[in-house]
């Protein structure tokens, strides 16, 4: 067998293992490892295996990673994010479907905090959902809501997967946090557009609460989330002004965490140490599968599989538009059935090269690539944050039920799509004033 045809028949067995549930970063190692000491011998998947590992991990720029995550965690455990719903639903009262609406600007900010789309789900899932519930929203668009919403964790910097794909991509970080603002808000403007419509042609869906607020109730709401914008202009504002790298961002957002925290008088050792505790293992497991995708990068490498898929593409006369919407159909199928950083880091080897190739900004494709895996977190059958908030409810709403209220906003997530593939500024302009 040559060693084209060895790489080629790597990508079914990696599939195979994937389906019979092989946790990814072993699957991707195994195949790396037994790939290499078939094209190459024993001794050079060895000395990958020990070369690899630590190349890839000593990168500078992977090291936001722990940091972001801490950061997010310290927020959660210290309760800074605990009044953003109530001070959203006060902000926003009177508007139709105003909880829901609610649920999304708490994501959007919170999403701002913690850098990942399950503890967005997970964190608002445990006080919006209930209230929802409480006051006989439609359990679909209560639990549908927050299912969704909190995808925007991944979108909105900082962003782990975002993190991840620079470094795997080779473009600057910095410019990706600041290429998603955009984006994000967009997705969430249409998130509640889309309820209030909704709501306003069916209200039985969110029945009108009688509610008054005045306005020194909200400009008091809105004084007790003053943590989140200090902590958002500490990092984005840091790295978009230049005054720091987003790794040193992630360093000064998880310390100005806790100088918040201690300032609000919410922080504890035992709540810092369960933060710290998390974020290692948290770490861990993203860095196991980022080394298994590294090896198995190598691997396709001296295979020559990237180079024939990018020559078979161009071959085929296909322009960079139509490589990109086949990339997001694969994505799409993929999102389905393996966690966003697991179809990442399988994907980045065989993409990658293709997209550069075809003269596709990679940038813009970033943002995309991150698009795509927040719909894969909300897609039957394995819709990890439909699975954050059933976890979260026990039996109180059927799977099913969460599944239907997304299907709404997965539409909705579509619409969002086809606007940054057709109009790439909407990505791009706040990372050209970079330049």
């Amino acid at each position: 067998m040559s060693n084209l045809a060895t790489g080629y028949f790597s990508l079914g067995a990696l599939l195979v293992l994937i389906a019979l549930r092989v946790p990814i970063g072993v699957a991707l190692g195994g195949i790396a490892f037994a790939g290499l000491a078939m094209v190459a011998n024993v001794n050079v998947a060895f000395a990958l295996l020990t070369t690899v590992p630590f190349e890839l991990i000593g990168d500078w720029a992977l090291s936001a990673v722990p940091m972001f995550i801490l950061m997010g965690f310290i927020c959660t455990e210290t309760k800074l994010t605990s009044s953003l719903f109530q001070a959203m639903r006060l902000v926003l009262a009177g508007v139709p479907g105003g909880l829901a609406v609610s649920s999304v600007a708490a994501c959007t900010l919170f999403a701002a905090a913690s850098g990942s789309s399950v503890a967005t789900a997970a964190g608002m899932s445990r006080i919006a959902v209930p209230e929802m519930l409480r006051l006989r929203y439609d359990a679909g668009l209560a639990t549908g809501c927050v299912a969704s919403a909190g995808t925007l964790g991944s979108l909105i910097p900082p962003s782990i997967l975002m993190v991840v794909y620079a470094v795997f991509a080779g473009v600057s970080v910095g410019k990706l946090f600041v290429a998603g603002v955009l984006p994000g808000l967009l997705s969430a403007l249409l998130f509640s557009l889309m309820i209030i419509g909704r709501v306003y042609l069916r209200p039985e869906l969110a029945p009108d609460t009688p509610e008054r607020v005045e306005m020194a109730a909200r400009v008091a709401a809105l004084r007790q989330v003053w943590p989140l914008p200090v902590l958002i202009f500490g990092v984005l504002g840091g790295i978009y002004l230049g005054w720091c790298t987003p790794t040193e961002a992630g360093a000064i957002g998880a310390a100005l965490a806790v100088v918040i925290a201690l300032s609000r008088r919410q922080f504890s050792f035992a709540a810092f140490w369960r933060a710290v505790r998390m974020s290692a293992e948290g770490t861990a497991s993203l860095f196991i599968i980022a080394v298994g995708a590294g090896l198995y990068g190598r691997f396709l490498g001296i295979t020559g599989v990237p180079g024939s898929l990018s020559e078979q593409a161009v071959t085929l006369g296909s322009s960079p538009l139509v490589i990109v919407l086949l990339i997001c159909v694969v994505y799409l199928i993929l999102g389905c059935f393996i966690d966003s950083i697991g179809i990442m880091l399988l994907t980045a080897p065989i993409m990658l090269p293709i997209l550069k190739q075809a003269g596709v900004d990679l940038i813009w494709f970033g943002i995309i690539v991150v698009k795509l895996l927040e719909i894969g977190l909300v897609t039957p059958p394995v819709g990890l944050n439909v699975f954050v908030i059933k976890s979260t409810l026990g039996n109180q709403v059927p799977l099913y039920t969460i599944f239907r209220g997304a299907t709404w906003f997965i539409a909705t997530d579509m619409v969002t799509l086809g606007l940054l593939i057709a109009f790439p500024a909407i990505s791009l302009l706040l990372p050209g004033f970079m330049d």
